[in-house]
């Protein structure tokens, strides 16, 4: 997944703002979505993760120090049909019983704008790791002592590159796609 998750616009927003020089949040998965989608030959799949959780560690003074890290149970996977979701933790693809989580790291921030940024990470995913950056906004003010919200895009994924694919025949029988893009909203709260 060129992902994501989601956080440099927090630590572009402490730019401006003059604070405490180190601050750490935390992701509040009740404000918050990791979502999916891909095409297939009937339409489009939408899905979701219902757990996760992550940290954003924010150097306002040198925001490239900052640091973001995210954990995805992939056994949340939900995309409203049981049958489906049943198939997509089994062996053939995400395979959950050796391959429970999705994770992020980042390795760079960067400011691309006075709301906006990108983070550089690591994501892992079914044993691979890849570069992936994450192009965050900040879409409410940036505050210490109340959530905060960003808006995350990443780059389409392609399953291929993560080893996720389905045994040939079903491959060409659904038609999906290789592609799967990534939805992100991020909600954050100032760890106490």
């Amino acid at each position: 997944m060129r992902l994501s998750n989601s956080i440099t616009a927090f630590v572009v927003a402490g730019l401006s703002s003059a604070a405490l020089a180190n601050e750490t949040y935390k992701f509040d998965p009740s404000g918050s979505t990791i979502g999916f989608s891909v095409h297939q030959f009937l339409g489009t799949t939408h899905g979701k993760f219902a757990k996760f959780n992550g940290r954003i560690n924010v150097d306002r003074e040198h925001p490239e120090n900052s640091s973001v890290t995210a954990q995805i149970d992939v056994r949340s996977i939900d995309t409203r049909i049981k049958k489906r979701d049943d198939h997509l933790r089994s062996a053939e693809f995400f395979n959950v019983e050796k391959f429970p989580q999705i994770t992020f790291k980042s390795r760079n921030v960067k400011q691309t704008g006075p709301q906006s940024g990108d983070i550089l990470g690591d994501l892992t995913m079914h044993g691979v790791t890849k570069p992936v950056t994450l192009h965050v906004k900040l879409l409410t003010p940036l505050n210490e002592t109340s959530q905060t919200r960003w808006g995350v895009t990443v780059d389409p994924i392609t399953r291929r590159d993560f080893n996720l694919v389905f045994a040939p025949a079903t491959e060409t029988v659904s038609g999906i796609s290789q592609t799967v893009a990534i939805n992100i909203e991020i909600e954050a709260k100032h760890a106490e």
